[in-house]
C-alpha cells in the first residue's frame, strides 16, 4: 500500500509532498465479532485533520473532516471509491473492507481549531465516507470530534446514512447552544427490495427516517438528502412520492434532491453491479451518462421539479440559518468579602 500518497492539500501544493502519516505508522486489524467479520482496519496517527475542498469543487462548503477512510456501508454507487486507489487498495470489495481508521482525530482536531491560523470556518463532516459507519461503534472518534468543536464554538455540519448519530445527542444539543450545527441523513429512496441491494451495509431506510424524528423532537433541526435518485430504478412518480411522504411524516426541515453521479472508480462498480442485477439497463445508463459523471441537465432539473412540487404538497419546509450563536460569557465572580470565601469553580 502506498500510504505516503495520502497528502495534505491539493495537487501543486507543496504541502502535498509531505505525506499524511508514514507506513510505520499503521497498525492493521481484524475482528472476531460479527459485525466486523471480513473488515480489516488500518490504524493511523494522521499529521492533519482538516481538509480543503479543491477550488473546482462543486460542494458548498471548504473544510471538511475524515476521521475514516473505506466505508463498510458499502452503497455501491459511492463516489468516494476512487480515493482508495491512491493507497493502491481495490475500489470495490477493498472500499468496503479495508477501512483506514485515523485514531487521534479527536486530539488533532483540538489542537488545529486552537491554532492561531484556525478562524473558525464552518466544517463538514461525512461528505466523503460516513463518520458514523460500523467502525464507529467500535473506535468512538466522533463524540472528541464534536466536543472539540463545541469548546471552539466552531460551526459544523454532519451528513449520516448512519443511526450512530443518536448516541451523541447530548453532544450535538450542547454544541447547537453554542454554534451553528447542521444535521442532514441521507434517504435516496424508500424502496426495501432496491435499498438491500444497493446500500447493503446501511441501516434501513426508515430506521434513518426515526433519526430524523429523534434529532427534531429534542430540538434539533435535521434535513434529508435525498440522495441518491437512482435513474429508472427510484426515479418513477410512485417512488418519489413515497420517499417525499416518508421524509415529511420523519419531521424532516427541508429536502434536497440529488440524482446520481459516477465518477470514475464508483462508476466502474456501479457498472458491474448493473451488469448483474438490471442487464437490460445497462445501455440507457451508458447512453445517459455519456457526456461525464453527472446525468443530463434536463433529466436533474425534472427529478429537482418533481420533488420540490411533492415537498410543497407535503409541507415540508426549507432549512433557514438561525440566528449567530457564541460561547456564553461567564458569570460574573463574587466580590471579595472580608470573610474568607470558597470560591465556586465557573
Amino acid at each position: 500500500m502506498r500510504w505516503e500518497n495520502l497528502t495534505a492539500g491539493p495537487a501543486g501544493d507543496p504541502a502535498r509532498d509531505a505525506a499524511l502519516f508514514g507506513a510505520d505508522a499503521v497498525t492493521t486489524r481484524t475482528f472476531d465479532s460479527p459485525e466486523f467479520r471480513g473488515i480489516t482496519f488500518h490504524e493511523i496517527r494522521a499529521r492533519s485533520i482538516v481538509n480543503r475542498v479543491p477550488g473546482a469543487s462543486r460542494m458548498p462548503f471548504e473544510w471538511t473532516v475524515n476521521p475514516y477512510r473505506g466505508c463498510t456501508h458499502a452503497c455501491v454507487y459511492c463516489f468516494a471509491r476512487k480515493t482508495h486507489s491512491y493507497l493502491d487498495l481495490d475500489t470495490g470489495l477493498g472500499f468496503d473492507s479495508q477501512i483506514v481508521v485515523k485514531i487521534n482525530a479527536p486530539d488533532l482536531l483540538r489542537r488545529q481549531l486552537a491554532s492561531h491560523r484556525w478562524h473558525g470556518e464552518h466544517i463538514a463532516m461525512g461528505t466523503n465516507v460516513d463518520c458514523y459507519q460500523r467502525a464507529e461503534g467500535r473506535y468512538q472518534l466522533m463524540p472528541g470530534i464534536i466536543a472539540a468543536l463545541r469548546d471552539r464554538a466552531n460551526p459544523f455540519s454532519i451528513l449520516t446514512k448512519g443511526t450512530l448519530i443518536l448516541r451523541d445527542l447530548d453532544l450535538l444539543k450542547q454544541a447547537a447552544e453554542v454554534t451553528d450545527v447542521g444535521i442532514s441523513v441521507s434517504v435516496g429512496f424508500t424502496d426495501d427490495e432496491l435499498w438491500r441491494t444497493v446500500e447493503p451495509g446501511t441501516p434501513a431506510p426508515e430506521r434513518r427516517l426515526d433519526v430524523v424524528r429523534t434529532l427534531s423532537e429534542h430540538g434539533i433541526g435535521c434535513g434529508v438528502l435525498m440522495a441518491p435518485v437512482i435513474p429508472f430504478l427510484g426515479d418513477r412518480p410512485a417512488q418519489l412520492r413515497a420517499t417525499v411522504r416518508a421524509i415529511a411524516a420523519s419531521g424532516a426541515t427541508s429536502v434536497t434532491p440529488l440524482v446520481l453521479h459516477l465518477r470514475p472508480g464508483a462508476r466502474e462498480w456501479f457498472m458491474a453491479w448493473l451488469e448483474h442485477h438490471h442487464p437490460y439497463l445497462v445501455r440507457r445508463y451508458e447512453r445517459l451518462y455519456a457526456e461525464g459523471a453527472y446525468a443530463p441537465k434536463w433529466y436533474q432539473r425534472r427529478i429537482t421539479r418533481q420533488v420540490h412540487e411533492l415537498a410543497q404538497e407535503y409541507g415540508i419546509g426549507f432549512t433557514r440559518a438561525g440566528m449567530p450563536r457564541r460561547i456564553p460569557e461567564p458569570e460574573p465572580e463574587t466580590p471579595p468579602t472580608p470573610e474568607p470565601t470558597q470560591l465556586t469553580l465557573l
